[in-house]
């Protein structure tokens, strides 16, 4: 698990070899050099003797080594010793305490060493029993019991899970990091019973098998995916569906991929037979962070699952499951959590006659919330929090913030946050930095985003690129919504070049609900005529159309937008693909598997809608003509498939000839690609490739997500630039 980030020479003399090799107590120092490892799957030696009936810690579902298990979830300091851990609770027996004193042992000084007789145990309770009657049984469990005591209970737990499951119940499972709705996938009832309790009801659900065997058998796993799926990290891929049957589209709907993680922690081996096929997703309600206690996930989460599968090892702070998806470029990250939460983004090192960085807190934005704390070279991301839209979430932030600047012994001398007035994570940021008296830099959205590619590519704070900034919301510097942006940007300041032409949406977000809502409003600010012929005219009632009419024309709780999310869903109410959405960016990604598979089919080459550009202080990206080609090719029966192909061409030649402006205009000749949109595989592909065919060099994203979960990472190196700037002024 160890990565190599720099080799230093240093000539040293020798030492007088008689004093021996000791390892001496940790000292607390006032700023930890280590990192913090991230939680990793559990390695071969462990499993083999998991499975192995002469091994005293056969069947126990927490063994680890020093090259294996969780790390991440259990330091709540550094140095990382067992007193600074969630383990401190657990005593040692004399044979586990034997190896951990042992340098010869692969257990020494692994600080989760515990066996069935001294370590954490799992049990099992039904979701209706009272409080009181569940805590009795977690008091007994904690009981200390013989080795085969133990290991005849814990048997009995693991074996009614997997009878749970098979009967089509809904279990909850306290993991390494939080809690899992379980059931078996191939189980329609059981799926749509899970989706109704947890209202999700066409977002896709990851799965967990126990080897690539199992998966081979319903989705097509290429050698680089695999290489992913078998990784330390264990994260969720998303890999191509093999089959075509009801139970695997109950699982992801409106999709061809499939989102699958082999089992990573040696529970999960335990509980899951070669085969098997079980629904693994996160133990939440949708948007809230998933739970990590007991107690919390029992009030919780009641209401979702038939009964709960508990362990008594603390989770010190929650950490999802990371997901990933291969490209024809590598890997592209969508949720960075566990596995690589908090490894650190390798900041620029600057000139060292500049003034030493401050250190910097940054809270993103309002979904998909992550933390990043910037000490000196390095900017620490934070695991996958959740959306800001609730209380729980705050509390997670908060909670999450304390960690981090808990780990590295470190105050924020900064805070960094969004310009967006009425953002939770904004008005949580504001107080924070009130009640620490320290100063609050405020970054524009889509800077932040540019920024954040800069970053995980090390670029200097002076460099200079073109962003492609497409997502949905981001406040802009003058008071609208933006995104749909071409920015010229260095990590202190930006000029808006280009952008897409301002559409006033009616209800604001509530178009984001109502893709048809979107549609009509791009019809009306493009002057095209609202058919009754149209999906969109025909979702909405004939009332509901006059309303939303009269408030466009009067702009009547309109807002103005550049959204180029809100152009995605516009473009794939027209095709005919969705009208109102279930989960965010569902319009989104049914447009482009659609589009994906016209590009597949298509014997010659896809031809792009027309579109101009109009200069009015900076670019105007203007589509009427495109809709309305769209509408005819609508109503001339044409594949919806090929019509959302050729408006992702569309994107992408209008992209090429803004870039080329922006070349010709300012010598920049390197191109970056973010914002959430850029999760469209098969939109990055085809202007990546656009690009580099016009002698672009384009920079896309490797270890931090393009969408919001990258903005922390963006508004910390910005404040810093912009706090650096100052100082030299």
């Amino acid at each position: 698990s160890a990565r190599i980030a720099k080799v230093v020479a240093t000539p040293c003399m020798p030492v007088d070899s008689e004093s021996g090799f000791h390892i001496v107590a940790s000292r607390h120092a006032e700023k930890p050099v280590a990192g913090v490892a991230p939680d990793m799957s559990v390695c071969d030696e462990c499993l083999d003797e998991l499975n192995d009936p002469s091994n005293r810690r056969f069947g126990y579902p927490f063994i680890n080594c020093t090259n294996c298990g969780p790390r991440f979830t259990l330091i709540e300091s550094l140095p990382y010793d067992r007193s600074r851990t969630t383990m401190r609770g657990f005593k040692l027996c004399e044979t586990c305490r034997q190896e951990y004193e042992t340098p010869a042992d692969r257990r020494f000084h692994a600080e989760p060493n515990a066996c069935h007789a001294c370590g954490p145990k799992i049990w099992i309770v039904d979701s209706n029993e009272q409080y009181a009657e569940f805590h009795a049984v977690e008091i007994n469990v904690t009981e200390s019991l013989d080795s085969e005591a133990e290991r005849i209970r814990t048997r009995g737990a693991l074996e009614s899970a997997r009878a749970r499951v098979a009967q089509g119940q809904i279990v909850a499972i306290k993991g390494v990091g939080g809690f899992h709705l379980a059931c078996d996938a191939t189980n329609l009832r059981a799926v749509q019973k899970l989706r109704h309790r947890k209202r999700r009801p066409d977002k896709p659900l990851a799965v967990m098998v126990a080897d690539l065997a199992t998966c081979e058998q319903f989705a097509n796993v290429c050698a680089e995916e695999a290489k992913l799926l078998t990784s330390p990290q264990r994260p969720i891929v998303l890999v191509e569906k093999k089959l075509r049957c009801k139970w695997i589209d109950s699982v992801a709907p409106g999709n061809p991929f499939v989102g699958v993680m082999l089992a990573y922690s040696p529970l999960h081996y335990l509980l899951i037979p070669a085969g098997q096929i079980w629904v693994m997703t996160s133990g939440n309600l949708s948007d809230e962070p998933i739970a990590i206690d007991n107690r919390d996930a029992w009030l919780r989460l009641a209401s979702i699952a038939d009964g709960f599968l508990f362990h008594n090892r603390p989770i010190c702070v929650e950490c999802d499951d990371s997901v990933l998806r291969l490209t024809d470029t590598g890997v592209f990250p969508i949720r960075r959590s566990r596995g690589f939460a908090p490894q650190a983004v390798a900041l620029h090192n600057e000139p060292d006659t500049r003034q030493a960085p401050p250190t910097v807190l940054a809270v993103g934005g309002e979904l998909k919330a992550t933390i990043c704390l910037a000490i000196e070279s390095q900017a620490f991301l934070s695991q996958h929090i959740g959306d800001m839209s609730n209380e729980e979430s705050q509390r997670t932030m908060e909670r999450v913030s304390n960690h981090l600047l808990d780990l590295y012994q470190t105050k924020a001398e900064v805070i960094a946050a969004d310009l967006h007035p009425g953002y939770l994570s904004v008005g949580w940021a504001e107080q924070l930095a009130s009640n620490l008296s320290l100063p609050l830099i405020k970054t524009q959205h889509h800077h932040a985003h540019a920024a954040s590619l800069m970053a995980e590519h090390s670029l200097a704070e002076n460099s200079r690129i073109i962003a492609c900034v497409f997502d949905g919301t981001g406040f802009g510097t003058d008071g609208n919504i933006w995104g749909g942006e071409w920015l010229l940007a260095s990590t202190e300041e930006f000029r808006r070049f280009g952008h897409l032409r301002s559409v006033p949406l009616p209800g604001g977000d509530a178009c984001i609900l109502w893709p048809a809502r979107s549609a009509l409003a791009h019809l009306y600010s493009a002057s095209i005529e609202w058919s009754p012929a149209l999906p969109c005219v025909q979702t909405l009632s004939a009332a509901n159309n006059k309303l939303l009419r009269k408030q466009l024309e009067n702009r009547v709780h309109c807002v103005d937008t550049t959204s180029m999310g809100r152009l995605f869903d516009a473009v794939s109410a027209l095709a005919g693909v969705r009208q109102q959405i279930n989960y965010e960016g569902q319009a989104a990604i049914e447009l482009e598997s659609l589009a994906a598979l016209a590009f597949q089919s298509s014997s010659s080459s896809v031809v792009a809608y027309p579109f101009h550009w109009e200069q009015a202080g900076s670019w105007e990206l203007h589509l009427g003509e495109m809709l309305r080609q769209l509408i005819a090719d609508y109503q001339a029966g044409t594949d919806p498939g090929v019509m959302g192909a050729r408006f992702h061409e569309t994107l992408t030649q209008a992209t090429l000839e803004i870039c080329v402006a922006a070349r010709t205009e300012t010598g920049i000749e390197t191109v970056g690609l973010t914002g959430g949109v850029f999760q469209n595989v098969l939109l990055t592909r085809l202007i990546r490739t656009a690009l580099e065919s016009s002698g672009f060099s384009v920079l896309t994203h490797r270890h931090v997500p393009p969408n919001d979960a990258g903005l922390a990472l963006g508004q910390a190196v910005i404040a810093r630039a912009q706090w650096n700037a100052k100082c030299l002024r």
